[in-house]
């Protein structure tokens, strides 16, 4: 655009220019004050003075005709919108918060035209990233578990980019930093470095009716078999109406129903209330935990009824039952093994009599005490991290009823070892019976009737055994040897998705080699069948005085702790990248060990949902370059998974939560007086959706490209004007009487 403006000369600075049109201002003024003196020409005496004086002027600042290309360029206005899950909930007129803030968004980039060049951002965790429109249902712009506006004003702040002239916040005001309460000097902090006004847009005023639990909280770290104290903060808000509402805590487990923790009734006053419960998780590792409340009728966002609380139970101590049917060399070996251990803590039981021993003495005279086998199978079960049966017979202690209390045991998250002798796998009796089903092989007592082979044999590593991470602390003390055994116990086949450690060198099943040990999950437990009872010689032989005795630790120390998943036994660790949202896809992450990654080929991912019977979702993942591989999830609905990761023959578990909200929905209602309090505290302007348009936007600034400046008249010619109008202004005085 090109303009054209009159002017002053261009080698005047501005002080000159204003102290020239002072002292005109000024000369003119004195010559109406001394007008007052004289009688007569007083209208022509102020004319010529007032034409002498601009003549004056014009020879003193010489007027000039100033033509410039012009441009217009708009002030850059940041526009931070809010992408955080709590916009996917429902505004004041029923649509989706989202679509209010691409409304005004959309109304702001009109409303501003040239005037402004406006740049959206989308802001939820770090820094912030251009906004997507949103398309039919897509929530890719509302999946942020978190809405830190602090975060996306710091990123602002250190960028290279030309400093905004103004921001503009759309949100619902449900933020996260700053926190509710913040001070006027917090709020104004965070335009510390910016120093521009920061403009607030709600999207959302009116608090929806809802009841919700809006807050879990736990007071010191989470112990198996000690209880937990857990705060349940609940609360109300719009038109429903909640006095009390019933809080309950259930764990949610695979293959079992969920069990009962704790319940209690929250007192609501202004609409929220604290409730304490405690709870006891009797299983470590990975734990998830619903705390649910039983809303009242009119709750219209039901998904934020319920929290899925993922808890990391650690053990105090490994809590072991160790039931032995004959006080063999192995069983001392095991038992003194499982004694000299600190952190276990172990419950033995050596049975030396059966109930059809004829003792020859009454009940009273006996030492010994009946196997109690009815508390320790039905009441104390749960207390117990791993079970022991090692050369124990079922049948003469009637323990058959209780073998399907082990199988839910193992399902539920428990360990089992069954361990060889002449009175375990079929010769004990499992064969057929519900235990049967969750031991890594199958016991078919049509192969063998006495379920034992005698023979003296050396164990043979498999393929899988040589890389097992739980095998890895005896192969650093042995190597490949291993000691000579006595016999072996007949197992069959390895079950699918169990994997064999050890075989028979010249025994074998319809598929290979017979297992000698074998490892395998079940449900949320895990099983281990040792089809020896011989373990004893790596700890009393050649190998046991070449090792001083260390083997034998080391073969039970992998065993024990692949039950209760340790970390160091494990083929992988997984964890999630970023929270799980429901409806969105995400990402898992596993680290594997150094033995895994040496082996790992193709490997596949299972997640199963815990808390509502589905089938599984097979994923199959490729080969990992290095020790660590992301692991991309389809959209899951809201609940509670477990993903298993088959790396080669191994496995490894992990388990998580999706919520339709989380943080994010526990409190639905929109906070405008932060929003308000935030444009206040740093010089901007609150308004609500409806008048963004409204916003008072910075101006454009106006660039000149190219600029020519050509004088009206030489200088002479002003000076010459000038002085004749000084002349005939002074003849004018003289007649007028003025000096």
């Amino acid at each position: 655009m090109i303009t054209s403006t009159l002017g002053p000369s261009a080698d005047l600075s501005p002080w000159a220019i204003g102290a020239a049109c002072v002292l005109g201002a000024a000369s003119f003024g004195a010559l109406l004050v001394e007008m007052r003196r004289g009688e007569r020409g007083r209208p022509m005496i102020a004319t010529t003075g007032l034409l002498a004086t601009i003549m004056v002027l014009a020879a003193v600042l010489r007027p000039a005709r100033i033509s410039a290309s012009e441009s217009v360029v708009g002030a850059r206005i940041v526009v931070l919108a809010d992408e955080s899950r709590s916009m996917a909930l429902a505004a004041d007129d029923g649509r989706p918060r989202s679509a209010v803030r691409d409304d005004v968004v959309a109304r702001l980039r009109r409303g501003s035209g040239r005037e402004a060049r406006l740049q959206v951002l989308g802001f939820g965790v770090g820094a912030p990233t251009p906004l997507l429109v949103a398309q039919g249902n897509d929530v890719t712009t509302t999946r942020a578990p978190h809405s830190d506006l602090a975060a996306a004003l710091r990123s602002l702040s250190v960028s290279a980019e030309e400093r905004p002239a103004a921001i503009v916040v759309v949100s619902d005001g449900r933020l996260d930093d700053p926190p509710d309460g913040a001070s006027k000097t917090a709020l104004r902090g965070l335009d510390e470095q910016l120093r521009v006004p920061i403009h607030t847009v709600a999207v959302a005023q009116a608090a929806p009716a809802d009841a919700s639990v809006r807050g879990v909280t736990a007071s010191g770290a989470a112990v198996a078999h000690v209880p937990l104290p857990v705060r349940v903060e609940v609360g109300c808000s719009g038109t429903l109406t909640c006095d009390e509402i019933p809080v309950t805590a259930r764990e949610l487990r695979e293959d079992a129903p969920p069990a009962l923790l704790a319940s209690g009734t929250a007192h609501l006053r202004d609409g929220r209330a604290s409730l304490d419960l405690t709870i006891t998780l009797d299983r470590a590792g990975t734990r998830l935990v619903e705390i649910a409340i039983a809303a009242p009728a009119g709750d219209t966002i039901p998904s934020n009824d319920r929290r899925l609380v993922v808890l990391d139970v650690a053990r105090d101590r490994v809590r072991v039952l160790h039931v032995a049917g004959r006080p063999t060399n192995d069983v001392r070996a095991l038992r003194q093994w499982l004694k000299s251990d600190a952190s276990v803590d172990v419950v033995a039981f050596f049975i030396l009599r059966t109930p059809t021993d004829d003792v020859r003495a009454t009940q009273n005279e006996l030492a010994l005490i009946p196997f109690p086998v009815d508390e320790l199978f039905t009441e104390h079960l749960p207390s117990f991290d791993a079970v022991v049966l090692q050369d124990f017979d079922a049948q003469p202690y009637h323990l058959e009823k209780y073998l399907s209390n082990l199988e839910r045991y193992v399902r539920s998250g428990g360990g089992l070892a069954m361990v060889g002798g002449q009175n375990s796998f079929v010769a004990g009796g499992y064969a057929g019976t519900p235990l049967a089903e969750v031991l890594p092989v199958e016991l078919d007592a049509s192969r063998d009737a006495t379920g034992a082979d005698t023979s003296p044999f050396v164990p043979e590593w498999t393929d899988e055994g040589r890389a097992a991470p739980l095998l890895a602390p005896l192969r650093e003390v042995v190597g490949d040897d291993l000691p000579e055994m006595a016999g072996a116990n007949v197992l069959g086949e390895v079950r699918p998705g169990s994997v064999a450690l050890w075989t028979h060198p010249t025994r074998t099943t319809r598929s290979g080699k017979m297992p000698v040990l074998a490892i395998g999950d079940e449900g949320a437990g895990r099983a281990i069948a040792l089809g020896v009872d011989g373990a004893w010689a790596l700890k009393f032989s050649a190998i046991g005085a070449r090792t001083a005795g260390r083997a034998h630790g080391a073969l039970w120390d992998g065993l024990l702790g692949w039950l209760m998943h340790d970390p160091r036994f494990e083929a992988a660790r997984m964890e999630s990248v970023g929270a799980c949202i429901a409806n969105v896809p995400s990402t898992l992450r596993a680290q594997l060990s150094s033995r895994a990654a040496g082996i790992a080929g193709k490997m596949m991912l299972d997640v199963t949902r815990i808390d509502h019977p589905q089938p599984p979702l097979r994923i199959e993942v490729a080969p990992p370059a290095g020790g660590s591989v992301d692991l991309s999830l389809p959209p899951l609905e809201a609940g509670a998974y477990a993903a298993r990761l088959h790396v080669g023959a191994a496995n490894a578990r992990f388990d998580f939560a999706c919520e339709a909200g989380g943080d994010e929905w526990a409190d639905p209602r929109p906070d405008v007086s932060r929003l308000k309090a935030l444009a206040s505290a740093t010089g901007g302007t609150f308004a609500s959706a409806d008048e963004a348009e409204f916003l008072p936007l910075p101006k454009p600034t106006v660039v000149s490209a190219e600029r020519r400046v050509s004088p009206i008249a030489p200088p002479w010619a002003w000076s010459g004007a000038a002085a004749a109008i000084l002349g005939v202004h002074w003849l004018v005085r003289r007649r007028g009487g003025l000096s």
